[in-house]
């Protein structure tokens, strides 16, 4: 895969801490890639003495980071509000991925309805890997979620996440689950809600599909995707509607797609997709930004 080369991994103290922490050794191991492992201390919550002892612990479980064949290994105790310095030391460090865990085991309610791992989907410049406890790891099942009608440089950030989607199905051997969800729009869509015959609204339907299968074809063909198990999903209607029903229906592990922070606008994934519904899931979640994202955090905010 080799994608990533300095891995940060977020290990404080929640439910699916180690999940997190395996499955970033497993990704630094099989990437060569530098790995540091970091606990975060809220203010006003520990003492000198708390975080003296913090880094022994940390100290001991590197050292079985580098027995487990990460070469490149390093520990660091954070202090302060979570989000906020786990996303400067991504800035500061120059991190490419970032690995967290939930602070419950329902990992997507937790993302939107309040937590660390909100600010991080949100805020943080790279790649950020939301681990749910105690799932299975290899994933079988990845879904990633694209808009390829998305114009301009925008655009970039579905080759992002099928570049990322695509190289994780093929080392884990997954089925790699592609869907796009599409609606009518304009004209069509005022046609089809008036009295039009069924041969003219299945006619209007069917262009519309054909146009979302091509462009959806057109970004897909752009890999080698003989040597991965795929199947494409162009399910008509809102995009957190259809996530919702194929995470159920085909039993996803992991969901791969893009996210873009808007200021004062709950909902940012691609295609608007409402927080309420993924909320409900619970399944391990990658989101990637667009190239160009710039984070609202600063180094020197305190």
């Amino acid at each position: 895969m080799n994608r990533f080369t300095n891995i940060l991994v977020v290990f404080n103290d929640v439910i699916g801490a180690e999940d997190a922490l395996e499955q970033a050794v497993s990704l630094a191991r099989d990437n060569a890639a530098r790995l540091t492992v970091t606990v975060v201390l809220r203010k006003g919550e520990y003492s000198p003495q708390h975080v003296e002892e913090t880094e022994k612990r940390l100290q001991r479980l590197c050292l079985g980071v580098q027995h487990a064949g990460v070469s490149e290994v390093r520990w660091l105790v954070l202090t302060g509000t979570p989000f906020l310095e786990i996303i400067r030391q991504v800035i500061s460090a120059e991190h490419d991925l970032v690995f967290a865990c939930a602070e419950s085991d329902d990992v997507l309610k937790q993302i939107f309805f309040g937590s660390t791992a909100t600010h991080l989907v949100r805020k943080c410049p790279c790649p950020v890997w939301i681990v749910k406890p105690g799932q299975s790891v290899p994933y079988t099942r990845i879904l990633v979620a694209v808009d390829p009608q998305m114009t301009t440089s925008k655009d970039l950030i579905n080759t992002l996440i099928m570049d990322l989607a695509a190289s994780l199905a093929l080392r884990d051997n997954s089925v790699l689950h592609i869907m796009h969800a599409w609606d009518i729009e304009g004209k069509d869509l005022d046609s089809i809600r008036s009295e039009i015959t069924t041969q003219q609204r299945e006619a209007i339907l069917k262009h519309h599909h054909d146009k979302h299968l091509l462009a959806v074809n057109n970004l897909v063909d752009r890999y080698m995707m003989s040597e991965i198990n795929h199947r494409i999903h162009l399910p008509r209607g809102r995009p957190e509607q259809a996530i919702y029903r194929l995470v159920r229906q085909e039993q996803i592990d992991l969901i791969v797609m893009g996210s873009v922070a808007r200021v004062g606008i709950p909902g940012f994934f691609i295609g608007n997709t409402a927080e309420t519904v993924l909320g409900s899931e619970r399944c391990s979640i990658i989101t990637v930004k667009p190239n160009g994202f710039e984070t609202p955090v600063s180094l020197l905010e305190k």
